[in-house]
C-alpha cells in the first residue's frame, strides 16, 4: 500500500514538473536577457563586475570623459547621444523619461563607431545641486556620481547604455 501511494505521489510530481517546463519563447521578452543586438561598450572605464567607472581627480581640474563605442563589425555607426541623464547612483533607465534630470539640451552628434561624452564636476554640480560630489577621504569607499546614455544609431535604432559612474577622488 505504501509503495503504490508513494508511485503514485512519483507519478504526479514528474507529471506537475513536464507541464511546469515550457519553453520560455512562449512567455514573451519577459524571460529572457534584454540585450541590443549592437552592444554600447564604455572601453577608458574599468569594472570590477558590476557598473564600469571613470576615476576622476578633483585636484586635476574635475574632467570628466566616457568613450562609448559600438563594434566595428557590426555594420552600424552612431548617430547621435540622444539624451544624457546624470545623478546619484540611483538613476536607471526609467531616468531618461525625466525632462528635471536630462543632462544635455540637445543630441551630441556623432560619426562613426566612437563618441565622447564630455563635461566636468563643476558643471555636474550646476545640473545637479542637490547631488553631493565632495570626494571622500578613504579610498576604499569612494564618492561616486553616475550616467546613463540614450544613444541612436544610423538607421535609428535606440540603444539605452548600463548605467556608469564617476568615482570622485581627491
Amino acid at each position: 500500500m505504501k509503495q503504490t501511494i508513494k508511485s503514485i505521489l512519483l507519478l504526479a510530481m514528474l507529471a506537475m514538473t513536464n507541464v511546469a517546463c515550457k519553453d520560455d519563447l512562449e512567455y514573451g521578452p519577459l524571460v529572457r536577457d534584454n540585450r541590443p543586438a549592437v552592444p554600447v561598450t564604455f572601453p577608458n572605464a574599468t569594472t570590477f563586475g558590476a557598473n564600469p567607472f571613470v576615476i576622476v581627480s578633483v585636484a586635476g581640474g574635475g574632467a570628466i570623459r566616457f568613450d562609448l563605442s559600438i563594434p566595428a563589425g557590426s555594420g552600424r555607426t552612431i548617430r547621435e547621444i540622444t539624451r544624457v541623464v546624470g545623478g546619484g547612483t540611483g538613476i536607471n533607465a526609467g531616468s531618461l523619461n525625466s525632462a528635471a534630470l536630462a543632462f544635455n539640451t540637445a543630441p551630441i552628434t556623432a560619426s562613426g563607431t566612437t563618441v565622447a561624452f564630455q563635461t566636468t564636476i563643476a558643471d555636474f554640480s550646476r545640473k545637479y545641486p542637490t547631488v553631493n560630489v565632495a570626494p571622500l577621504a578613504d579610498p576604499l569607499s569612494p564618492r561616486e556620481i553616475a550616467f546613463i546614455f540614450l544613444v541612436t544609431l544610423d538607421n535609428g535604432d535606440q540603444i539605452v547604455t548600463q548605467q556608469v559612474r564617476a568615482r570622485i577622488t581627491p
